[in-house]
């Protein structure tokens, strides 16, 4: 069974591997599911890793199966599996439980141990292969009505997860009604932030350096989210006249516009963190002036990184309504495909070069 791989820990080492077929009964108690691949969506991560930034192999393997962002099609499942029948189509998750008591309630997204499980990127292969087996647990079922779409769904879950964690922060308020939103990054995890914020009701202000003609700006434009080029003005500037911003969702990757947005940030308002920023980047801030708006603001910050299962299904019921508000934006989102696992270095060519590219992907098999 053929998979695209990398060795981790040297730099360009993209190829295609050969794998043993999975079977349902690689899961204990007769809880196996296996599943087709049929689409896979790739990142920066993978990029990162095959650039040999970070990334183990499995136990056994010097090799790591990469590919983290999947939709599948379930072909076969074991006895004890009512979750799921064949024909099924299913997104899975990416985080796997290590050993800490987070880990063992479900929470596996927030473990507290330095080692950590997820596919295609750390200790487990991933997704870029033909056929995978997993446990229900880790599978998300998806209506026939968003298979087309789904592939977006990791990448939604992470933004699902930090919305949600900040409403669940602001409960110390008893009530908390946020209605300005700001998103900073137009990129593709911006865009499904700027649409996962309209679909809960705010009033969405975007920033980014980009300027016309974009097509990125036209699909902002199209949710009718106001968006304001940082090269015509600041987000300082912006915060007086459109703020105050309740939630700020950050997905630039770029560290420093943090601490900008901290000044910017309304009283009682969460700043959510998504960016993973490597280096040593230094920049320097006004730290009096950010430490005392937030103790008299009651100011928040909270990360999301990777999610659970809960996550996964909030981007479900976002992309379903979505589908129904707005026909036919989120295909819009997949503008570059890569055909068969064959064409790996095709996939990561346009990865790393194509600067039009929303989101690459591979079609691994047609749905038949």
């Amino acid at each position: 069974m053929r998979a695209i791989a990398v060795f981790p820990g040297k730099p360009n080492s993209i190829h295609l591997a050969e794998l043993p077929k999975p079977s349902v009964h690689e899961i204990p108690n007769g809880r196996g599911v296996l599943v087709q691949v049929l689409r896979v969506g790739v990142d920066g991560t993978d990029k990162e890793i095959n650039a040999a930034e970070y990334g183990q192999a499995p136990p056994g393997y010097d090799y790591l199966v990469i590919g983290h962002e999947c939709l599948g099609r379930v072909l076969e499942v074991g006895l004890n599996v009512t979750e799921f029948v064949p024909g099924d189509y299913v997104v899975p998750t990416v985080r796997r439980p290590g050993g800490s008591f987070y880990d063992q309630i479900g929470q596996y997204d927030m473990t507290s141990e330095d080692i950590y499980y997820e596919r295609g990127i750390n200790l487990r292969h991933g997704y870029l292969t033909e056929l995978f087996v997993d446990d229900p647990e880790y599978l998300v079922k998806i209506p026939k009505g968003l298979k087309d779409v789904a592939v977006l769904l990791e990448p939604a879950s992470i933004i699902e997860k930090g919305i949600i964690q900040a409403h669940e922060a602001q409960r110390r308020f008893k009530v908390w009604r946020p209605k300005k939103a700001a998103v900073l990054g137009a990129g593709t995890v911006g865009l499904l932030a700027a649409l996962s914020l309209k679909m809960k009701g705010f009033d969405v202000t975007s920033f980014g350096k980009e300027s016309r003609p974009s097509r990125n700006l036209d699909l902002l434009e199209e949710l009718g989210v106001r968006y304001i080029s940082t090269n015509d003005l600041s987000i300082r500037e912006a915060a007086k006249r459109f703020g105050p911003f309740d939630l700020m969702f950050e997905a630039t990757g770029y560290s420093p516009v943090v601490f900008e947005a901290m000044e910017c940030l309304g009283k009682n308002g969460v700043l959510v963190l998504a960016s993973v920023t490597g280096g040593d980047r230094e920049h320097s801030v006004p730290a009096d002036k950010i430490n005392l708006d937030f103790v008299l603001g009651n100011k928040l910050v909270v990360g999301t990184v990777n999610a659970n299962r809960e996550y996964f299904e909030a981007g479900v019921y976002d992309f379903a309504r979505a589908e129904l508000e707005f026909p036919g934006w989120l295909p819009k989102l997949l503008t570059h495909p890569v055909t068969g696992l064959e064409n790996y270095q095709e996939m990561m060519q346009t990865l790393t070069t194509e600067r039009g590219a929303i989101k690459v992907f591979v079609n691994v098999a047609y749905d038949s």
